[in-house]
């Protein structure tokens, strides 16, 4: 964890990034003048946004701000800068760098910050000699007037638990079963201070909760569904919040079986929905947010052996209507699907679910953001869409008409659990959506979890996708 602090001032001996516009004057940061030159010359001349100056004791890296049409696009292009940054200040083995603010830019030096310290993130827990390969930088110091402790506090806060999240899912299921995350959920809310309760396989059964306990049949390994629940004296809602996270810790596709290249290879990443609610509701309570929000999990691998499910099965799910069991790798729906029927004994506000549920997702609009639906009125989805752009994980709404109701259709259940070869990620949606007499709206978040190669401050492997989107909502709309 890279720790972000704040101080008043820098003195000629600190590496700085110097946050500025192109016209200023770069006097007064320990700069030679024909090191002022060069940075001139380079903005003007060769038209680059960030110089580098290597004073050997230190480094001073002048870094533009492009100002776009929308301000969310200057801030994302400063993350990304930050993360091109943090490679210089680890090629120099730099262990603590300053942040200055010269134009009293607050929020686009907040994320500068940010995508520093995102890009700082490594998963080196199974490595042998991991302090060789740990990055130099150790921590940021922000330089700005316009800054206030609360908010450089925040920002530790959700860097802490966006790395969390990616942790949670770069962690192999040798080590990360259904009971290992659900006791990781545990340690989080001691931590960060929510309640969480665990069910077992018995009480899992007690609830019928079909979906989830078919799912659990090919594995050795038992389910659990893990609650987690934050409601502070002060919160402003009465009816909760609720986020629901898929939890399938591994995905063979089951019987369903996966090809290993390119798919199976990655499937620790399926309970990314579930890394991503653990994160959220740390945050929350770290920051103490004035909201009451609760987080459910049911979480399994999915395996092909001992009496797993098969195709044409029909599993009584835990509000009583019936599946058609067509392909085994569509299971994320069959456990979610319990998950959103037991949330409404809690007669929530809204529920919002994130899961890895379709390669439909990826095929529609690739890693670039999240695909969204749900039945939420237009101002809760407008809201969220605002939260994704400011943080950069941007919604795709999906149509969500009447038709595609009809590809779900089955001869002999109330439905099946494959639509068929288009809308894929709609029909996933239209099968939800039979569980929830409530507002709603469902993330797929197939596309942005986790990453083949580097994007930036997006690292390699778990993203920790969804923490920063949904803090960033219930921050602005608590």
């Amino acid at each position: 964890m890279t720790n972000i602090s704040k101080k008043s001032s820098i003195n000629n001996n600190d590496s700085v990034v110097l946050l500025c516009g192109k016209n200023n004057s770069f006097n007064n940061y320990g700069l030679t003048k024909p090191e002022i030159d060069f940075i001139k010359n380079e903005i003007k001349i060769k038209d680059k946004k960030a110089v580098c100056i290597n004073q050997l004791h230190r480094l001073v890296i002048v870094q533009l701000i492009d100002v776009k049409k929308e301000k969310y696009q200057t801030v994302e292009l400063l993350r990304k800068a930050a993360s091109t940054i943090h490679t210089w200040i680890t090629d120099a083995k730099i262990e603590t760098i300053s942040v200055l603010d010269a134009e009293g830019k607050v929020v686009e030096t907040l994320a500068f910050a940010e995508g520093l310290a995102l890009s700082n993130y490594q998963f080196l827990k199974y490595k042998k000699d991991k302090d060789k390969e740990a990055y130099s930088l150790k921590s940021i110091t922000v330089v700005s007037k316009g800054v206030s402790p609360n908010q450089i506090e925040e920002l530790n806060i959700v860097v802490e638990a966006t790395c969390i999240s990616r942790t949670l899912v770069n962690e192999p299921v040798n080590f990360l079963t259904a009971t290992q995350l659900s006791k990781e959920f545990q340690k989080l809310g001691k931590e960060a201070g929510f309640n969480v309760e665990v069910f077992n396989k018995e009480k899992i059964k007690a609830l019928k909760m079909g979906g989830l306990l078919s799912v659990n049949m090919g594995s050795v390994e038992p389910p659990t569904f893990s609650i987690m629940e934050y409601k502070p004296r002060n919160a402003k809602n009465k009816q909760p919040v609720i986020l629901v996270g898929k939890g399938v810790v591994y995905d063979t596709g089951g019987l369903s079986l996966k090809p290993t290249p390119n798919s199976m290879d990655m499937m620790k990443c399926d309970m990314a929905g579930s890394a991503a609610v653990a994160g959220t509701m740390y945050a929350i309570a770290k920051s103490k947010l004035p909201v009451y929000v609760i987080g459910l999990v049911p979480a399994t691998d999915n395996r092909p052996g001992g009496n797993a499910y098969v195709p044409g099965d029909v599993i009584t799910m835990h509000n009583g209507m019936t599946v058609e069991m067509l392909n085994a790798d569509a299971e994320g729906r069959m456990i979610l699907a319990d998950a959103l029927s037991y949330a409404q004994k809690y007669d929530p506000k809204l529920v919002i679910d994130l899961a890895t549920l379709t390669g439909a997702a990826v095929a529609a609009i690739g890693t670039s953001g999240i695909v969204a639906m749900g039945t939420a009125d237009e101002r809760t989805k407008n809201k969220l869409k605002q939260s994704g752009n400011s943080v950069f994980e941007r919604l795709a709404e999906m149509p969500f008409w009447d038709d595609y109701d009809e590809l779900i259709k089955s001869d002999i259940a109330d439905m099946k659990n494959i639509g068929g070869p288009y809308a894929g990620s709609i029909t996933a949606g239209k099968f939800l959506a039979r569980y929830t007499k409530y507002p709603w709206m469902h993330l797929d978040i197939a596309g942005p979890a986790f990453l083949t190669a580097k994007d930036n401050y997006r690292v390699k492997g778990g993203t920790g996708v969804g923490v920063r989107l949904l803090f960033d909502y219930f921050k602005n709309n608590a």
